[in-house]
């Protein structure tokens, strides 16, 4: 009987946690379809600022001096915005995109410095002891533009006073609901894209392409932090969605498994205490 106790506790436990799980499944999917329009909703502006850039570029090449955010130099030490979740449960997400910042920095010859965005990269970096230069969390599920200039700020000020020669942003980008994809690019210095021949547009720029080019730099380099973060919440809704979706599928398969485990005892104990009652039965005669 202790048994069957047991197993009956065990059922009722994994009941309470599949219903757990099952309401953070609904949640992650409602807010994964808002952190999906939000993070689409970017790109059309984020592929436009780009062609728009490297027209500027091409056009005040030669002109002037460059400016600071497109001047290369040699790379004396380096900066990774590193982009995670403050929580967990959401599978695989964070222990992937932690792996792939650490292979970076050992794989580099020269010092790295890290702002990190998110609870989970803090905390791994920390570990490691790896040297912070700044740290951002909770930002929230939605956060807007200012929320992220701060970010920007740092990387762009760090960039251009000589602290760091070369920047990098790691996020996880969001390829569908199913698949959620490590990324690293370099947004500093600044590399303007090649436009192909049928977008070539020839744009009038006042008062002169040079000016408009100064102003829209760091505006790319904010859109860019901004994207990425964005990107990096739906990926966290989506892989969370899932993760929620599979452990409450495991807690029902094991809640059949438990309850026939259940169902055998009950008729095992059945059974004995009919037998002892038909031998004393038969002992009395």
């Amino acid at each position: 009987m202790a048994n069957i106790r047991l197993i009956r506790r065990r059922i009722k436990g994994i009941q309470s946690t599949a219903k757990i799980t099952r309401a953070m499944e609904m949640i992650a999917t409602l807010k994964m379809r808002r952190a999906q329009e939000r993070g689409l909703a970017g790109r059309p502006y984020s592929d436009k600022i780009s062609q728009v850039l490297a027209d500027l570029a091409a056009l005040s090449r030669g002109t002037e001096a460059p400016h600071p955010l497109l001047q290369s130099r040699p790379v004396n030490k380096i900066a990774v915005v590193h982009i995670t979740p403050d929580r967990g449960l959401c599978g695989g997400l964070n222990a992937n995109i932690n792996r792939l910042t650490a292979s970076f920095i050992l794989g580099q010859s020269v010092p790295v410095i890290l702002i990190t965005v998110g609870r989970k990269g803090l905390e791994f970096m920390r570990r490691y002891n790896r040297d912070i230069r700044a740290e951002f969390s909770q930002l929230g599920d939605q956060p807007s533009l200012l929320d992220t200039l701060p970010i920007a700020r740092i990387v762009i000020d760090d960039y251009t006073n000589g602290v760091v020669d070369q920047v990098y942003l790691v996020y996880t980008q969001f390829i569908s609901t199913m698949v959620q994809k490590p990324f690293m690019k370099q947004i500093l210095p600044v590399e303007p894209a090649a436009i192909p021949q049928a977008q070539n547009v020839d744009y009038i720029y006042e008062p002169n392409p040079a000016a408009v080019l100064g102003e829209l730099l760091p505006r790319f380099v904010e859109m860019q932090i901004y994207h990425a973060i964005l990107e990096s919440i739906a990926s966290k809704q989506s892989a969370q969605m899932v993760a929620m979706r599979n452990a409450t599928d495991n807690a029902n398969e094991l809640i059949e498994d438990l309850t026939l485990m259940y169902n055998k005892a009950r008729q095992e104990s059945i059974t004995k205490e009919l037998l002892d009652i038909t031998g004393g039965a038969a002992a009395l005669a």
